[in-house]
């Protein structure tokens, strides 16, 4: 699947096997094996320990492991995987804008908070200042309060107010290179699909495809990269072949 953390795989298994309206997930035999999960008892405890956390529900009388996202899951698991982020909420019109000026002799803390924020759909703007449509300043404030890099950080939130917003977009994220990779996941997929393996490891194949450009994707909002936009047809499509696959009723 490509996700090792145990709490992360879980979130995520939560949010691809889910939809809009946050349904129901049973963690059936074969949802598991698809996203290689084994509910062994660290399993089972990190289940627990997100139904205490509020990050999902469980079923109450449920003898199959069924869980279902709360709101609080899906925003901490979509800082990591941006993507979805605006399929439930529209984007503000705000940028987020972060600065950082680390001296070379604490290079490891440099690349420590570069590691830390990478997933935040933020895209390099000029040197040392990064942009975002997504509200990451809270989640920014709580990683670096009361630690070292915080005397190196600055954030802002601003509006656009001058100049093409498709030129900004295709600079600091790369659109057209983006779009390519998704018609190349689309291939993918076909082939998988195309072959005679069994439906559980046609799905295997299709999600660690997906993990893959998910990791990526800055999970930009309708507004600026467009309602046709691939990545949104790519949510569309994954959910199609995952019910399918799965037996799943949509």
């Amino acid at each position: 699947m490509g996700i090792k953390d145990r709490r992360t795989k879980i979130l995520m298994t939560m949010l691809l096997m889910s939809d809009d309206s946050f349904r129901n997930v049973s963690l059936t035999a074969n949802v598991c094996a698809s996203f290689d999960l084994t509910l062994n008892r660290k399993t089972i405890s990190t289940l627990s320990q997100l139904v205490k956390d509020e990050m999902i529900d469980k079923l109450p009388d449920s003898d199959n492991q069924t869980y279902k996202l709360t709101a609080k899951g899906f925003y901490d698991i979509v800082l990591t995987y941006p993507v979805f982020r605006f399929t439930q909420e529209k984007w503000d019109g705000k940028w987020r804008i972060l600065s950082y000026e680390i001296p070379e002799k604490k290079r490891e803390l440099r690349d420590k908070l570069r590691r830390e924020v990478a997933s935040w759909g933020l895209g390099p703007w000029h040197r040392s200042f990064w942009l975002t449509p997504h509200p990451i300043i809270n989640s920014l404030k709580d990683l670096v309060q009361n630690k070292e890099e915080q005397q190196y950080i600055q954030a802002f939130e601003a509006d656009h107010v001058f100049g093409k917003q498709e030129e900004l977009i295709e600079k600091v994220w790369g659109k057209t290179a983006r779009e390519k990779e998704y018609r190349t996941l689309f291939k993918e997929w076909h082939k998988v699909l195309s072959t005679d393996k069994d439906k559980i490891a046609k799905m295997k194949e299709v999600i660690s495809l997906y993990i893959n450009i998910l990791k990526t994707d800055p999970g930009l909002p309708k507004d600026l990269i467009g309602e046709t936009w691939i990545g949104f047809e790519a949510i569309t499509l994954f959910r199609e072949i995952r019910n399918i696959l799965l037996q799943i009723s949509s």
